[in-house]
């Protein structure tokens, strides 16, 4: 399998649109206009529309690498979790003028329009045991909302699916900190030989998936999240993968496994682990570090002028793999067990 193959949206550049034109669109198909700001993005196009009045939207120029199922499957998504828990923090579809909550371009492209959600950056915040919790509570929340949901795009191939562990030794060598790539290799073994054949006995459902602080916001004092964005990575997976996508990257390294049980224990206040989810979720936290370190290098390595913003969940993500291999698996499933133990 070639790296083209393997993941096309994340090898296919962002799409080429100036500000004018990206302004032009958001007039002729959803009457907006106001002042564009850029904001980040890996494989989009997205600025920030504020119109004159005050209001903002985010306008999304998806990129046209991405099958448009998938782009429907994350605006049922969102529909979906509007009615099922409408006071979580996730964006609001935007109709277009003709009804549509998408528009397909010349070039493959898709445009949407999507509410702003105000809040402060989770990485501008130190992790503490409350935003932690809160952490935990909302995310369970999202995930719960989001049971039911299907979509006949929801079982596409997604590289960051931490089901997809094994596609990752490719892209291996990227990774040139020999430490780093020797917990990446063996934490792959593990996967390959005892994580894996697992995982098809737990609950499975549509996840956001990528609940990393860059796609989180929280309250001035960064005691609270407040806000949920990107769900650009939705995928049908193990539903704990989302608890172990959000809680990989709160593993403080002078504690890894309290930090982590912090986040676990108020997912399960809310949404109940299985046995076998809270035996698993601490291998699974430990995938999605590798996950970080391993596309992150590969993909850096590929648009040398993005790195510092495509490597910019690193550092903690193979600080916190280190800390936790230390302490061990057996030490990590008791702390998990621990946390677990009270049933709501």
């Amino acid at each position: 399998m070639t790296v083209i193959a393997a993941a096309p949206s994340l090898t296919a550049p962002p799409p080429a649109f100036t500000p004018d034109e990206a302004l032009g669109l958001a007039e002729r198909h959803f009457g907006r206009t106001g002042r564009l700001d850029r904001l980040t993005s890996e494989r989009d196009l997205n600025f920030r529309l504020t119109t004159a009045a005050g209001d903002s939207f985010v306008l999304k120029i998806g990129n046209a690498a991405e099958p448009a199922d998938v782009t429907d499957f994350q605006i049922g998504a969102l529909l979906h979790i509007a009615a099922r828990d409408p006071a979580l923090p996730v964006p609001r579809v935007v109709p277009a003028l003709d009804g549509r909550c998408s528009v397909l371009l010349p070039g493959g492209e898709v445009l949407r329009l999507l509410s702003w959600v105000d809040g402060h950056p989770m990485p501008r915040v130190p992790s503490n045991p409350a935003l932690r919790r809160s952490l935990g509570l909302t995310a369970a929340r999202l995930t719960r909302a989001l049971a039911g949901f299907d979509h006949p795009a929801a079982g596409h191939e997604l590289l960051w699916d931490i089901r997809n562990a094994a596609r990752l030794r490719p892209f291996l060598p990227s990774v040139t900190d020999p430490r780093l790539h020797d917990l990446a290799a063996l934490w792959l073994g593990r996967f390959d030989a005892e994580i894996a054949p697992a995982l098809p006995g737990l609950p499975w459902q549509v996840v956001h998936a990528d609940l990393n602080p860059f796609n989180l916001l929280t309250d001035p004092d960064g005691q609270a999240v407040t806000g949920i964005l990107d769900f650009g990575d939705m995928v049908r997976t193990p539903r704990i993968c989302d608890l172990a996508v959000a809680a990989s990257y709160h593993a403080d390294p002078a504690r890894p496994l309290d930090t982590l049980a912090e986040v676990v224990a108020a997912w399960h206040a809310v949404l109940p682990l299985t046995a076998e989810e809270a035996r698993l979720v601490p291998d699974l936290i430990a995938m999605r570090m590798v996950l970080t370190v391993v596309i992150a290098h590969w993909r850096a390595g590929l648009y040398p002028d993005n790195a510092p913003y495509i490597l910019r969940n690193v550092p903690a993500s193979g600080a916190g793999l280190a800390a936790l291999t230390v302490a061990g698996r057996a030490a990590a499933r008791t702390h998990i067990a621990r946390a677990t133990e009270t049933r709501p």
